[in-house]
């Protein structure tokens, strides 16, 4: 394997990861927000109020979005084995 090669799969490898950490992330800043102004709003402080809707966003961003990244693995396993 060339270093150019090497390279170009890292790339590959690097975008991948981004892609697929991405819903996550965004799920749970866009819950984190929505929980930290309904506390702010309520005045409620409490660490699980915030956490137990967060989690559970992102378990179910994960649960839906599953299928999609498991092909985006597939094809990243398949690519770096040089199967098509």
């Amino acid at each position: 394997m060339a270093e150019a090669d090497l390279v170009e799969y890292l790339r590959h490898c690097i975008v991948a990861t981004m892609q697929l950490g991405a819903p996550a992330l965004l799920v749970a800043f866009i819950a984190g927000t929505l929980m930290g102004l309904v506390q702010a709003a309520t005045g409620i402080h409490e660490t699980v109020v915030g956490l137990l809707p967060r989690l559970i966003a992102v378990g179910i961003a994960l649960l839906i979005m599953l299928p999609w990244m498991l092909e985006r693995m597939v094809d990243l396993f398949r690519s770096a084995a040089g199967v098509s």
